[in-house]
């Protein structure tokens, strides 16, 4: 990867509120054209870090360094990109062609010019024909589009979102998801999204980053993430998951509450606590003879698609995904592919436990 690909680089970025360490020199870039998504619970750091591209923080320390550029003590209108923000913060008084005009017209563009644009924009997100309606008169959904249609009349290198979706209802965020991908691929412009829904950034980023109490847990793509959690808190974090500490017998073989698991991991030593992952839908129930460890099914809930069970097994409950029924009471055998055992480290330390382990 050239450095010419990399749009946005944030350079050991540190800032604190009242005494609170909010980001850890933290260090990221973005690569031209990408949808990268910030992600994690609130609090973690990731609104924070948009703001300080957008420019509405600074930094205590660090640098934002942008198409080459160091940008850190520019104002957000000096900067090549735009906002768009979860309260959309339409103008009430200005109807909707003027409203996306706005960032235009302060930079005297002619008004044949600005009248393009306005039309363009308005067929991108699906408005045509919108331009004298008030924005009182539209719904969220239509709202949330002349926002983004604004940010887009600039023509920003890179486009930053706050939560956009975060108002809309469901059937709406899934129509929208897939309208700021198009947008995206049309447009060749790179997104910065930041959700704390993860099933928002699986869908629609190239790159997932997530964080935690101000560090990076883990930057991949969304299978990556999901498949290969680098630590609990991503796993917990991503999706549903059985978190069991173990003990790394040696390569090859952990010692999963006290009862032997073949898996492909090699590298953790021997003898060594480690966490394991094991996803619902990777454990199987077999007939009790058949697995490598023994339970009981003491829960079943019909999830659409397929049923999800708890099985007391070793003394842990294990959350079980599975198309086949197996009625509560029922005694079962647990097996797991070895390739479906993921292995992490256990946090040694204070810190590593604020950079691992869900407080």
């Amino acid at each position: 990867m050239g450095m010419k690909d990399i749009l946005v680089n944030l350079v050991d970025i540190t800032k604190s509120f009242d005494g609170h360490t909010v980001l850890d020199e933290l260090n990221l870039y973005v690569r031209e054209n990408e949808f990268l998504t910030l992600l994690g619970p609130s609090g973690c750091g990731k609104t924070t870090t948009l703001r300080i591209l957008g420019g509405f923080e600074k930094p205590d320390k660090g640098q934002v360094i942008f198409s080459g550029k160091d940008i850190t003590n520019l104002p957000p209108n000096k900067r090549q990109l735009n906002t768009v923000f979860q309260k959309y913060a339409l103008f009430p008084h200005m109807n909707i062609a003027e409203n996306i005009a706005f960032g235009l017209k302060i930079k005297n563009k002619p008004k044949p010019y600005i009248n393009d644009k306005i039309k363009y924009a308005l067929k991108l997100v699906n408005l045509d024909g919108f331009e004298k309606r008030m924005p009182d008169s539209l719904s969220g959904g239509q709202q949330q589009r002349v926002a983004i249609a604004r940010a887009i009349v600039n023509e920003p290198k890179l486009l930053l979102l706050d939560e956009p979706l975060g108002a809309l209802d469901l059937k709406l965020r899934q129509d929208m998801q897939y309208e700021l991908i198009r947008l995206k691929n049309e447009l060749g412009i790179t997104f910065i999204y930041v959700t704390h829904d993860q099933e928002e950034a699986l869908t629609m980023s190239d790159t997932i980053v997530v964080m935690n109490q101000g560090y990076i847990q883990q930057i991949g793509s969304p299978e990556r993430i999901y498949n290969e959690p680098e630590n609990a808190f991503v796993a917990d974090f991503i999706g549903d998951s059985n978190i069991l500490s173990s003990i790394m017998v040696h390569d090859r073989l952990v010692e999963i509450l006290g009862t032997r698991f073949e898996c492909v991991d090699t590298g953790f030593g021997t003898n060594q606590p480690v966490d394991v992952v094991i996803r619902p839908e990777d454990v199987e129930l077999v007939a009790p003879e058949d697995g490598t460890i023994r339970g009981k099914v003491t829960h079943l809930i019909f999830k659409g698609v397929h049923y999800e069970m708890e099985v007391m097994a070793g003394g842990f409950e294990w959350l079980v995904h599975s198309t086949h029924m197996v009625e509560p009471g029922t005694e079962v055998g647990i097996r797991v592919d070895p390739f479906n055992i993921q292995i992490m480290k256990k946090p040694e330390s204070e810190d590593e436990e604020a950079v691992g382990v869900n407080e």
